[in-house]
């Protein structure tokens, strides 16, 4: 049981003091915001992006799209990385986010090629679209990252709370040590 006990707490995302801290940062409302947004962000320029290909018309509408996803991006990225410090004491690669951040840095440069792609004009049209898929691809990853560690953060904590109001005892032992 006791290893039972320590396997549930190696699972957990935040100590107590991490989600008291989580709780009280302005910036978890942020990126509760801009998580969201940027998906909707994303599923709109995906779909400007499927149409250019497809039809080949929209390039201005798709382009725009992908620098607004972006933007967008780079301010959920700076937002979490001081949501991180706030949380963790680290602004990127807390052991809780590492490959989710591991895998954000690559979602940042492929966003980024595209705009450098843009700017100077590196790739084709029909390129620079493929480039902002392969972006959009990893995004989608990253995102189902997050998405799967915070679900089983929750599920987790649902656990620890019901095995604490099952067993009384240990809660009441707990409370009374120095």
């Amino acid at each position: 049981m006791a290893d039972q006990q320590n396997l549930s707490q190696t699972r957990q995302l935040y100590t107590p003091e991490e989600r008291q801290r989580r709780d009280a940062s302005p910036w978890t409302l942020v990126q509760g915001v801009l998580a969201p947004l940027q998906f909707v962000v994303f599923l709109v320029s995906l779909g400007l992006v499927l149409r250019y290909l497809a039809w080949g018309e929209g390039f201005e509408a798709a382009t725009v799209s992908i620098v607004v996803k972006t933007l967008v991006l780079y301010t959920i990225m700076v937002t979490g990385a001081i949501w991180e410090h706030d949380v963790y004491g680290k602004y990127l690669f807390a052991d809780a986010f590492f490959w989710e951040d591991a895998v954000s840095m690559i979602v940042i440069a492929l966003h980024t090629a595209y705009l450098v792609s843009l700017f100077i004009v590196w790739l084709t049209p029909v390129e620079q679209m493929w480039l902002a898929l392969a972006a959009y691809a990893t995004y989608v990853v990253n995102a189902a990252q997050f998405i799967l560690k915070l679900r089983a953060a929750r599920l987790g904590a649902a656990a620890a709370a019901t095995a604490e109001s099952a067993n009384p005892c240990r809660t009441a032992m707990a409370g009374s040590a120095p």
